[in-house]
């Protein structure tokens, strides 16, 4: 396998397709990352924007290339030093005319959770059009992974990243074969709740959303927690906490769209409060295997009252295990995210808005522990799955620590818009958020993801039942904002010193991503400022001519954007001292509103202010880390002593990169 320094997540649909990709490789090689990181990249159904709905895991894309295309991809990669990751979609394929193994009524139940007689089949969370594949069986495994091991085994592919392996019924065996097969690095797509751990499989790690939300917590002030939990309070006239908020949207998912799924659980195993027990798990979901599991999972069970399930029929279990996670997804990030709105940066994928913030301490111990664990997990802060960028998501953070101003500038622009009919409050906090969080937005991109925030709460309107009246009203609301001059006055201002603050916060969280143990991904674009919101916001086609003129502007030693800067600096210091990313991880005391840590044998320091109040913070350095260090953002020499000055460190770019000379 190539190195593995960093991975550059690519998204291709449409025009975008390989060859587009291939005239890339030049400047993701000058970039300093390792590794392409490709969307899955098999048939898919006609018009797919995303390839997740395979109709063909044996042939490669003819709309985005065909094999040829594919091959010259990689080869290019190859050619310039990179290696290249795959995404692969094994947990379900599109029902459609195309697809053989759907379309042939002889393959349809070997292939697919279907039941002939019924007409049930696993589908992938509610989605009728993707149907769950039976990847416990051995001749199925084979078939629809014959191409991906292929690629592997000729030297094409370094490794996979497999999609949603929840879904299927035997995580843990489908892990076994691949590694069985020789795919011996394996990424997967799994949802840890905080605090969880991931289950001893053969893997190199997650896809990274632990560190998501860690370091956004992080970044969050907690001086700001009272008083902003105190305002949403208010708002939206409901006190109770996030998990409340989660376990109602879990239950109302299992009793109305996966009703079916329950009907059936019940068919193999009767029994009283299935929906209730299925909106129970605190987890995504368990991994029991023959009345056993891990000490976690009976931990989690026992947190449950659902250690009956260690007792109950084989296939019951597999297909309750099956459905715990579709009701976790769709009950709370795509309900309870957007229903509970108290500081939407904590919302998203894999985080807990509840857990309002972490101590740098218990940032660090997360830090420990993946190192120990997983060295090769990766580390993200933005996907094409995220809710928000990373830059939109420390926007909103950063309002922790200017909560007092942030509560009498919502109630000033509540004051000012009082006239104006639609949302209730909680939408307009809702709708305040994200015009602060992603502000300069067009009108149309604003909408279309407030009807997307609205629909998926399914308070005042839903996918399934639209309330075009009320939608309206938000709409009209959202529009008369842009022309509204007293608003505008009041909030635009604003706007402006938390995109400032919000910056500070973003090239932390980058940096951090950058330095800490694991594997940093960048996402798409994110090398310049980015502002999207979710999906399919942040698939809208990239500037690659701006980031191409970025970098050559930075090697010629002009100004660019600090993101650029710190990336290709970090990359670069990745590149000249593996061993000391694959080394030590010691955290440097700086009090509690810094983040300071060095790698390797006290070769590289990091040092990144988390909050305010660090103007005075020294760091406590032992008489090792004395003597010479090379700036690598600002340019200049340092020499530090035991009580060296944050503030002298950090500038000009409020966080610091140093390598030893």
């Amino acid at each position: 396998m190539t190195e593995l320094r960093a991975t550059y997540r690519l998204q291709l649909a449409g025009e975008f397709g390989f060859d587009r990709a291939r005239e890339l490789i030049p400047y993701l090689a000058d970039l300093g990352v390792s590794h392409l990181y490709l969307p899955p990249s098999f048939q898919a159904r006609a018009g797919s924007t995303h390839g997740y709905d395979v109709v063909d895991p044996t042939s490669i894309s003819e709309e985005l290339g065909g094999e040829s295309a594919f091959r010259a991809l990689v080869a290019s990669a190859k050619e310039a030093g990179l290696g290249v990751i795959l995404d692969i979609v094994p947990n379900h394929m599109a029902t459609d005319e195309a697809n053989r193994y759907w379309s042939d009524p002889e393959l349809r139940p070997k292939f697919f959770d279907f039941d002939p007689e019924t007409g049930w089949y696993r589908r992938f969370f509610d989605i009728d059009h993707l149907a769950g594949v039976r990847q416990e069986d051995l001749e199925v495994f084979e078939e629809t992974h014959r191409l991906a091991i292929a690629l592997v085994r000729d030297g094409l592919i370094d490794g996979l990243r497999i999609d949603h392996p929840d879904g299927m019924a035997d995580p843990a065996g489908y892990l076994d074969r691949l590694r069985d097969a020789g795919v011996e690095h394996v990424w997967v797509e799994k949802i840890l709740d905080p605090g969880e751990h991931l289950r001893p499989w053969p893997v190199a790690g997650t896809v990274g959303y632990e560190f998501l939300n860690d370091a956004a917590a992080l970044l969050v002030d907690p001086a700001g927690e009272a008083p902003l939990t105190a305002l949403w309070e208010e708002l939206s006239g409901d006190a109770r906490p996030f998990a409340e908020w989660a376990h109602q949207a879990k239950l109302e998912q299992a009793r109305g769209t996966f009703s079916a799924e329950v009907v059936r659980l019940a068919e193999l195993h009767p029994r009283e409060g299935l929906a209730e027990a299925l909106a129970s798990l605190p987890v995504y979901r368990t991994y029991l295997r023959g009345g056993r599991g891990t000490p976690e999972d009976l931990a989690v069970l026992r947190e449950a009252g659902l250690e009956w399930l260690l007792d109950a029929p084989e296939e019951f279990v597999t297909r309750f295990q099956q459905t715990t996670p579709p009701v976790m997804a769709k009950g709370v990030e795509d309900t309870a995210f957007y229903r509970y709105a108290r500081l939407l940066a904590l919302n998203d994928v894999g985080g807990d808005p509840g857990r309002f913030g972490i101590s740098v301490e218990a940032f660090h111990a997360s830090n420990l522990e993946r190192a120990a664990r997983m060295p090769r997990n990766l580390l993200v802060t933005q996907t094409h799955d995220t809710k928000r960028s990373g830059d939109v998501r420390a926007r909103i953070g950063a309002l922790a620590g200017m909560a007092e101003e942030w509560e009498a500038r919502v109630r000033r622009w509540l004051e000012l818009t009082g006239d104006l009919a639609g949302p209730d409050p909680a939408e307009r906090y809702l709708v305040f958020q994200t015009l602060v969080g992603a502000w300069p937005i067009e009108p149309e991109r604003l909408w279309a993801y407030v009807e997307k925030a609205l629909r998926e709460a399914k308070r005042t309107t839903s996918w399934g039942s639209p309330d075009s009246q009320h939608e309206a009203g938000v709409q009209a609301f959202c529009r008369a904002l842009y022309e509204h001059d007293a608003f505008r006055a009041d909030f635009e201002p604003f706007a402006e010193r938390v995109a400032a603050a919000g910056a500070r916060s973003a090239l932390g969280q980058l940096l951090l991503k950058l330095t800490v143990p694991g594997v940093p991904d960048v996402y798409n674009g994110d090398e310049l400022l980015d502002l999207s919101l979710v999906d399919p916001d942040n698939r809208r086609p990239v500037d690659w001519a701006a980031r191409r003129d970025a970098l050559a502007a930075l090697r010629a030693g002009e100004a660019v954007d600090p993101k650029l800067l710190v990336i290709v600096r970090a990359l670069a210091l990745r590149a000249r001292r593996p061993e000391a990313f694959a080394g030590a991880y010691t955290p440097v005391d700086a009090g509690d509103a810094v983040c300071a840590f060095t790698r390797g044998e006290d070769e590289v320091l990091v040092v990144v202010p988390v909050r305010g109040g660090h103007s005075g913070a020294k760091l406590a350095l032992s008489p090792e880390l004395g003597g010479a260090w090379r700036d690598l953002l600002g340019g200049a020499h340092r020499e530090l002593s035991r009580r060296t000055q944050v503030s002298e460190l950090i500038s000009p770019h409020g966080v610091a990169l140093l390598e030893r000379i």
